[in-house]
């Protein structure tokens, strides 16, 4: 477990504390050792188990709000709030959805869910907003981002000048109507770890995050002139699934690294579908990245399915991912569907009663998992998935 790989690092604090207790009057320390000790002392220090929350883009919308930033800060303080309420302990928010961001970046133009309009600055750091409000109520921040998608249909409904796909338009792809950076360019691959080193430097998260988005659904041949150029230039070319798994994983591999030289106690995690054979579709192997040491710290299946749902149940999905194997350290959360409860999804077997979700974390804590994850945040303010979230609330402030 994440925990775990601290150790060293809480040591290491308690016997630079002890120090400074022993520094005589004339040894005195400066200023800026003082601060540097306090930032530790105030870091987060990841649970023992995992509550965690996932926010979307669409909760932090304020383009249509007066007053922009007082709105989002207003929004971030009010889901502290139902979190601590619901004794959760982490924030899995959507910090890059569409190749923009909601930080200030030197790769990817500001969101428009900030203003309205990408590309325009708000006059503020949502980001380092987040980060300050939450680690404050000892609530740790994974910072949620889609690592190709760039559109979807009309969203956003202008790219900015500023957008690499504008800037670099050669290494993006348009799939039904929606335009993704091509997993097979180079350049791509640069620009997903860049941007991600560039979150870690500048920002106290306790992770990063990918979500189940990587070769686009119903992909077709757009990649036949990559392919092409590839097995002319590879004595031993892999078949075309193959050198699309390949992509994607080098990318991970990428992140990982850049994550892990910038600051080793950083998580690098990935949410893939909870249906091990939709993995396929997508080209994410995600047996080699649990399996192998290099790609992640931690996994988080999205196992959105309900107890008696006839495709696949969610205990037999959860089993699934318990027995795959996997390398030491790596920590298994489990993705639980609040979006889901008191509605007619998974044949209607979401109304047999009001406590599946309040079950479906019972059982992954009878597990080998180390947490679980709630898709998402909107269900806690949802009439239809009320009784099923006070169960769950309910149930987290008496049994943990």
């Amino acid at each position: 477990m994440f925990y775990k790989r601290i150790i060293p690092y809480i040591l290491s604090l308690v016997l630079l504390g002890a120090s400074i207790l022993y520094v005589s009057d004339r040894e005195k320390p400066s200023a800026e050792k003082t601060a540097a000790v306090n930032d530790m002392i105030t870091a987060v220090k990841p649970p023992e188990e995992i509550r965690g929350v996932w926010v979307t883009y669409m909760t932090l919308d304020v383009e249509n709000e007066s007053d922009k930033e007082a709105a989002f800060k207003a929004k971030i303080d009010g889901i502290i709030d139902d979190m601590e309420g619901a004794n959760l302990n982490t924030m899995v928010v959507q910090v890059r959805p569409f190749s923009d961001a909601i930080y200030p970046s030197r790769y990817y133009p500001w969101s428009h869910i900030l203003t309205g309009t990408q590309g325009e600055d708000p006059g503020f750091d949502p980001l380092k907003y987040i980060v300050q409000a939450a680690h404050e109520h000892a609530i740790a921040v994974h910072a949620w981002i889609n690592p190709y998608r760039i559109s979807t249909g009309d969203t956003p409904s202008e790219l900015s000048g500023d957008n690499p796909a504008v800037k670099n338009a050669d290494m993006t792809v348009e799939v039904n109507g929606s335009l993704y950076l091509n997993p097979a360019d180079e350049k791509a691959i640069k620009l997903i770890t860049d941007g991600v080193r560039e979150i870690i430097e500048k920002y106290d998260v306790d992770a990063v995050q990918f979500d189940d988005y990587f070769y686009p659904p119903d992909c077709g041949d757009f990649d036949a002139e990559d392919y092409e150029a590839y097995c002319e230039s590879t004595d031993s070319p892999l078949p075309l699934e193959e050198f699309r798994r390949d992509n994607v994983t080098r990318m991970v591999q990428s992140v990982y690294r850049a994550v892990h030289q910038t600051k080793d106690n950083v998580m690098f995690g990935i949410s893939p579908q909870g249906n091990l054979g939709n993995n396929e579709g997508l080209y994410a192997d995600v047996e080699k990245w649990c399996s192998e040491g290099g790609y992640i710290d931690y996994i988080c299946p999205q196992i959105y399915f309900s107890l008696d749902n006839p495709a696949l149940t969610f205990e037999d999905g959860l089993r699934d991912w318990l027995d795959m194997e996997k390398h030491e350290g790596l920590s298994l959360y489990v993705g639980i569907p609040a979006y889901k409860a008191g509605t007619d999804a998974d044949s209607g077997t979401w109304l047999d009663n009001d406590e599946i979700l309040k079950t479906e974390i019972g059982i992954t804590r009878e597990s080998d998992a180390d947490g679980f994850m709630l898709y998402s945040y909107d269900s806690f303010h949802n009439e239809d998935n009320a009784e099923e979230v006070e169960n769950v609330v309910r149930y987290l402030n008496t049994s943990v």
